[in-house]
């Protein structure tokens, strides 16, 4: 299946990518998506074992399964005061 990311704010900083189109196999998790990520290596290393993520603008969960042109939003933790 295809995938649109979109990495925000530190997470854009991090992987050098503001959206990638990403292929994974059909039923993969959001879990699956991070551990994949996290093994290339170029910076994607560096993403949290269980960042935050939004799936088509909703929080998603690591054991959500992914579907066909969802687009997954990485949401880097924030700050203020």
């Amino acid at each position: 299946m295809r995938l649109n990311l979109v990495f925000l704010a530190l997470y854009r900083d991090l992987t050098g990518a503001e959206e990638l189109a990403f292929e994974l196999p059909d039923g993969s998790t959001v879990g699956d998506l991070v551990a994949t990520l996290r093994a290339r290596g170029d910076g994607f290393e560096r993403l949290p074992d269980d960042p935050v993520v939004a799936v088509n603008a909703r929080y998603a969960h690591r054991d959500e399964t992914l579907r066909d042109g969802d687009e997954v939003a990485f949401l880097p933790p924030v700050a203020g005061g």
